[in-house]
């Protein structure tokens, strides 16, 4: 750069862009400050001391993954693919109608059915033989046999038929419960295992971001220092030095800068248009 040359042309150009001094003084004072920023700030990462979110701990407790439970496939065969449904039905239909509840009922039934005969139909019909004169006779025993054998046996009997028939229905209903049971175990693991894929997904990108912005810190605070270099660009002046040039980049230059300006002021379109023509009609001047 440099040169020199008659107003006719032939030799070299020299543009040197220029502020007010008052502009470069400040610029300087300012971009001081940014250096010791830099120096105090550059080694001392906000994200240096982030701990990775621990999702497995989360999720299946400490030192589990999820690879110590059951894949879904495994699940679905064992819950769905596998299931005998007669089978099923027939547990469940003999741990409804012969469980210890219906035991417990008909022992009950037939504890309050002895009662009543001891009681009442007991002392009933010996009152009834002794009013005939028949308490020694064949008839007294042959009748007190049957009511505290076959009638109460048949009693007993009718009201455990009842009982039982009576759960039939409830056996059933209990059957499509347990095959919807199953149904809901297989859907609720494999959204189990939806969020957490989705879920791990997130917390990885996550902790990622954190480790790639610590590693990336130093270049974060040169960016603004960058910046601060270039605090001026847009508000330049400049000379042309010419040895026989004609000084277009200087009209280029603030062509440029007004049309910054204009975009600013009127927005994109016209703003920069009438910028721009401002700018390069200025520098004639």
């Amino acid at each position: 750069m440099g040169g020199g040359g008659s107003d006719s042309g032939g030799g070299d150009t020299k543009t040197e862009i220029r502020y007010a001094p008052y502009v470069e003084e400040k610029h300087k004072s300012f971009l001081n400050t940014v250096q010791s920023n830099r120096n105090s700030t550059i080694n001392q990462s906000p994200f240096s001391n982030y701990n990775a979110i621990p999702l497995d701990d989360a999720f299946f407790g400490a030192n589990y993954i999820v690879t110590s439970f059951p894949a879904l496939y495994d699940m679905f065969g064992k819950f769905v693919a596998g299931l005998d449904i007669d089978a099923l039905n027939d547990q469940i239909f003999n741990d409804t109608v012969n469980s210890t509840e219906v035991s417990t009922l008909v022992s009950a039934e037939s504890a309050l059915l002895q009662d009543e005969i001891d009681v009442k139909i007991v002392p009933s019909f010996e009152a009834g033989l002794r009013d005939i004169n028949a308490v020694n006779a064949s008839s007294y025993i042959i009748g007190k046999a049957n009511i505290m054998g076959d009638a109460k046996i048949k009693s007993i009997n009718k009201f455990s038929s009842e009982l039982k028939y009576r759960l039939i229905p409830i056996a059933h209903e209990r059957w499509k419960s347990h095959l919807d049971w199953n149904m809901r175990v297989i859907s609720t693991y494999m959204d189990v295992m939806k969020l957490y894929f989705a879920s791990a997904m997130d917390v990885h990108s996550f902790n990622t971001q954190m480790e790639a912005k610590n590693t990336l810190w130093p270049f974060t605070v040169l960016e603004y220092e960058r910046a601060a270099l270039g605090a001026l660009q847009g508000a330049t002046t400049s000379k042309g030095n010419a040895g026989g040039g004609d000084g277009e980049v200087s009209h280029l230059g603030a062509a440029a800068s007004g049309a910054a300006m204009g975009t600013a002021i009127g927005g994109p379109g016209w703003g920069t248009a009438i910028g721009a023509g401002l700018g390069l009609l200025g520098s004639f001047f």
